[in-house]
């Protein structure tokens, strides 16, 4: 099954960021996550993991526009190597490694903030990545969690997300994506971010 889903999103990659707000190609979209990311982190130079990185566009854009540290997890290669080219001149360079989101491979207590878009959704125990994400950050870190229940029914509601979050962390807080701005267009869909501080 693991193979399968891996050969599914190494498909997946060669067409990734032709979507708006995964490629952030259009200027008005990456103004649009970087106003809502940055501030979210803080001060230039946090550590930031970014977990189901994908072909790291956010990586790209924190590390650019917020001279932030970031580290990259995809299980999926080729996501991984396009996130690795996409980034070659980048300063500061990010890190990328392939291994699973669901338990990162990353030091505990290292992190300021751990950054999941579009990932929670998809894991198989929820709850245990939550925990294993939150054992990442240091003190007073953030966990931010960009989510949706998309109208082909896939994904996971606030009301279900929120719950999940709260038992790691008690100060969370939830903001509707409802600006077209984040999409390229408009949408239909629930989408949102959660930001909980350890």
């Amino acid at each position: 099954m693991a193979d399968d889903m891996r050969a599914l999103w190494n498909r997946e990659a060669e067409t990734f960021d032709e979507a708006p707000d995964h490629g952030l190609r259009d200027p008005g979209v990456r103004r649009a996550w970087a106003d809502l990311l940055l501030p979210m982190i803080g001060p230039p130079g946090r550590r930031v993991a970014d977990l189901g990185c994908g072909t790291g566009t956010l990586s790209t854009l924190l590390a650019v526009e917020g001279q932030h540290l970031l580290h990259g997890v995809d299980f999926s290669p080729e996501m991984v190597r396009r996130a690795r080219e996409k980034t070659a001149q980048v300063d500061p360079r990010p890190i990328f490694t392939v291994a699973d989101a669901a338990v990162p491979p990353l030091p505990a207590a290292t992190f300021d903030a751990v950054l999941c878009r579009h990932v929670l959704w998809a894991m198989p125990d929820p709850s245990a990545a939550l925990a294993k994400w939150s054992e990442l950050l240091v003190p007073g870190g953030v966990l931010i969690l960009v989510e949706g229940l998309w109208s082909n029914g896939v994904g996971l509601p606030a009301s279900e997300c929120v719950p999940l979050v709260e038992q790691v962390h008690s100060d969370v807080e939830l903001r509707l994506l409802e600006d077209d701005a984040y999409w390229g267009g408009p949408t239909e869909d629930e989408r949102y971010v959660v930001r909980s501080t350890r």
